[in-house]
C-alpha cells in the first residue's frame, strides 16, 4: 500500500514543543519566531525532514503556518482546514487564525503591542511574503530578524533529508526535449538582459530537465537547485546519492552536476543581473546576492506558465491515463456498490480498495495525494485523512465522498465522487444537485480569451448561491503531467488573476460542507482547448474546456426537477460517453453496473 493510516498529528506533544521553542527564543533574545509549512524548495510539499509545522503543532495540512509569541501561539490556516485544525491542536495553547483573512502582520501587531524581535528561517520564507510586512511591522516596532532554524535546534530527532534517486522523463511523453526548453527559456533571459536564473520549485527543474525524483511522497519530483544560464546551460545542485551514470547520459554536457554544498559559492560567482522569482525564491538568496555585490531583478520562474500549457504528448498522455484511472474507479464502484449496504465496510476499506484497483492497473507510480475517504460527517473535513483512531463505517442512509488520484509515467489524475449508500434525505439530494449543477456549469462555458480563473469561479457557484450556499475552497487548481497534483499558476478561483491558456490542465470541483453532516464534492479534471470553430462570432477568439475525467455521476443523488433541459442533456451526453470511452476496459460485472450507471436520466 502507498497510504498508511497511522495518525500522524499528535496535538497531546503541542504544549511541551511550544515551552522548549519559547525557552529557545529567550535564550536568543527573540520575542517570536514563524514556521511555515515550507522547505527551502518553496513547493507545496514537504518531506518529513521539513515537517515543522506539523512536528510543533500537530496540524498535518498541506498549507498554513503558526507564529510564536510569548503568550501566544497562533496557527494560521485557510477555509480547507477550519474543520480538520480543531481536532489537530491543542486548543488550550494554540489559537486557531482564519486566513488569509486575518493578516500575519496585524496578528503581530496587534500582540505584540510594545514590540519586538520576530525570527524567521529565511530559506522557508520568499522575499514577498517577508517585504509586504517589514513596514507596517517597523512602524509598530517590530524588527523580523532573518537567522536560524529554532525549531530545528529543539527537534532531536529530526528525521534525515530524503535522497530518492532522480531519473530521466522520456521526451516522447514531455513532448519536447530538455535542450528546447533551455533554449526557449535562455532566450527570455537574453531578451531581458539578465545572464541567468534561480529554481528552486522542485516540478520546475523537473520540468526544465525532463527528470523525476522521489524525495517526496505522491510527487514524482526531485530535491535539488538549478542555475539556469543565458547560453542555455544548467548548473545542477543535488547530492551525490542522487545521481547514477543513466542520469548523467540524460542530461548531457550542457547540465553541469555539483553537490549541494557548492550552491552558496556558485551563487557569489555568478555575473547579474540575475532573476528571481519575488513569489517563490527563498529570501535567503537575495541575502546571498547582496552580501557578494550582485545585481538581481525580479521576475516570474520562467518554467512556471511553460510547463501549465501542456504539449500535445501531455494531455493525449493525460487521456490515456485518464482511461485507465477511469476503468480502475468503475471496478471501485462497482464493488462499493454491491458491498457498502451490508454495513460492513470502513473508511480504511474503501482507501484500500480503491488502491487495489489502481494498482490492478499495472501502470501506478504511487497515488497522486492521500485518498479522502469521509463518510457521514468525515465528509464535511475537506482535505479529510481517514487513521486507525478516526476510522468510521460506511453507513447506509449516509453519503460518501471519496477524493482520489493515481501518479502515471504518462499523467497525474484526480477525481471526486460523492455516491449515496443506501437512501438519504431530501437535503443531501438537493445540496448534491446544486453542486452538480456548479460543476456543468464550468464543464459546459466557453469564455473570451484572457479571462482569468477569477471570472470563471462564481459559474460553479451560482447554483449553490441560489440556496444560500456556498464552499470555502476555490473550485480549480492546476494539475502536472506526471508532476504535482496542485500546479500553478492557473486556477479557478476568486483570487486567480492568470488568464487560462491553451492546454493548461484544471480541477472543476464545487463542492458543499455541513459540519457534522455530510460533505459533497464533485471533481472532473479538464483543459483548456480552443472554442469550436462555427460555435463562436467570426474574429472573435474563445476558449472552452474539455473533460478529461470519464467516470458515472451518482444518479440517485440528482433531483432532476432542479436541472434544466440543457444540463440533463449534458448529463447523458457525459454518460453515454463514459460507457463507450470506458465499458470495453472494464470486468463483465463491472460493465453491467457501469451501463445501469450511464442509463439516461
Amino acid at each position: 500500500m502507498f497510504q498508511t493510516f497511522e495518525t500522524v498529528s499528535q496535538p497531546e506533544t503541542g504544549a511541551a514543543r511550544l515551552a522548549d521553542l519559547r525557552g529557545a527564543l529567550a535564550d536568543a533574545g527573540l520575542s517570536g519566531f514563524l514556521v511555515p509549512r515550507a522547505d527551502m524548495y518553496r513547493g507545496e510539499y514537504v518531506a518529513s525532514h521539513d515537517d515543522r509545522l506539523a512536528w510543533l503543532t500537530g496540524f498535518t495540512g498541506s498549507a498554513g503556518f503558526c507564529a510564536v509569541l510569548p503568550e501566544r501561539a497562533g496557527v494560521f490556516i485557510d477555509g480547507r482546514y477550519r474543520v480538520q485544525v480543531k481536532s489537530q491542536i491543542d486548543l488550550a495553547v494554540y489559537d486557531p487564525v482564519p486566513w488569509p483573512e486575518t493578516k500575519l502582520q496585524d496578528w503581530l501587531i496587534e500582540n505584540l503591542p510594545d514590540g519586538g524581535e520576530v525570527g524567521f528561517d529565511p530559506w522557508l520564507h520568499s522575499f514577498a511574503e517577508v517585504d509586504t510586512m517589514v513596514a507596517p511591522l517597523r512602524e509598530a516596532g517590530i524588527r523580523l530578524v532573518s537567522g536560524p532554524n529554532f525549531v530545528d535546534r529543539i527537534w532531536a530527532d529530526q528525521p534525515a533529508p530524503p535522497m530518492g534517486l532522480i531519473t530521466a522523463h522520456p521526451d516522447d511523453l514531455a513532448g519536447e526535449s530538455s535542450a528546447s526548453k533551455r533554449a526557449r527559456l535562455a532566450e527570455v533571459l537574453s531578451h531581458a538582459g539578465q545572464s541567468s536564473t534561480v529554481i528552486t520549485l522542485p516540478d520546475s527543474i523537473a520540468w526544465l530537465l525532463n527528470i523525476r525524483g522521489r524525495d517526496i511522497a505522491r510527487n514524482p519530483v526531485p530535491h535539488c537547485l538549478a542555475i539556469l544560464h543565458a547560453d542555455e546551460t544548467v548548473d545542477l545542485f543535488a547530492h551525490p546519492g542522487k545521481i547514477d551514470d543513466d542520469l548523467r547520459a540524460h542530461l548531457g554536457e550542457d547540465i553541469r552536476i555539483a553537490p549541494m554544498d557548492a550552491f552558496d559559492s556558485a551563487l557569489r560567482a555568478l555575473n547579474g543581473p540575475v532573476r528571481l522569482d519575488r513569489d517563490n525564491a527563498p529570501f535567503r538568496l537575495t541575502e546571498i546576492l547582496n552580501e557578494a555585490g550582485i545585481a538581481f531583478e525580479w521576475g516570474a520562474d520562467p518554467c512556471i506558465l511553460p510547463k501549465a500549457q501542456k504539449t500535445a504528448a501531455e494531455i493525449e498522455g493525460a487521456r490515456t491515463a485518464h482511461i485507465r484511472d477511469g476503468a480502475a474507479m468503475v471496478e471501485f464502484l462497482t464493488w462499493l456498490d454491491a458491498t457498502a449496504p451490508s454495513g460492513t465496510l470502513t473508511e480504511i476499506d474503501v482507501v484500500t480498495e480503491l488502491e487495489c484497483c489502481r494498482r490492478a492497473t499495472n501502470r501506478l507510480k504511487d497515488i497522486s495525494f492521500e485518498t479522502i475517504a469521509g463518510s457521514g460527517p468525515n465528509g464535511a473535513i475537506v482535505h479529510y485523512r481517514v487513521t486507525r483512531d478516526t476510522n468510521r463505517p460506511v453507513k447506509t442512509g449516509e453519503l460518501l465522498l471519496v477524493d482520489s488520484g493515481g501518479q502515471y509515467v504518462d499523467g497525474t489524475t484526480d477525481i471526486t465522487r460523492t455516491v449515496a449508500v443506501g437512501d438519504v434525505g431530501a437535503d443531501e439530494r438537493r445540496c448534491f444537485t446544486r453542486v452538480l449543477q456548479g460543476m456543468i456549469g464550468i464543464s459546459r462555458l466557453q469564455w473570451p480569451v484572457g479571462l482569468a480563473g477569477r471570472d470563471l469561479d462564481a459559474i460553479a457557484r451560482a447554483p449553490l448561491w441560489m440556496d444560500g450556499l456556498d464552499y470555502n475552497h476555490g473550485t480549480g487548481h492546476g494539475v502536472g503531467s506526471y508532476l504535482c497534483v496542485h500546479e500553478g499558476p492557473q486556477r479557478l478561483s476568486r483570487i486567480s488573476e492568470q488568464p487560462l491558456l491553451t492546454g493548461m490542465i484544471l480541477s472543476n470541483e464545487p463542492g458543499y460542507y455541513r459540519e457534522g453532516a455530510f460533505g459533497i464534492r464533485i471533481e472532473n479534471l479538464i483543459v483548456v482547448t480552443p472554442a469550436p470553430e462555427g460555435a463562436v462570432e467570426a474574429g472573435r477568439s474563445m476558449l472552452c474546456f474539455e473533460t478529461l475525467t470519464y467516470v458515472p455521476i451518482d444518479r440517485r443523488l440528482i433531483e432532476v426537477d432542479l436541472l434544466s433541459k440543457a444540463e440533463i442533456a449534458w448529463i447523458d451526453s457525459y454518460h453515454a460517453e463514459v460507457l463507450s470511452r470506458i465499458g470495453s476496459h472494464v470486468s463483465g460485472p463491472a460493465r453491467t453496473w457501469l451501463q445501469a450507471a450511464c442509463a439516461p436520466l
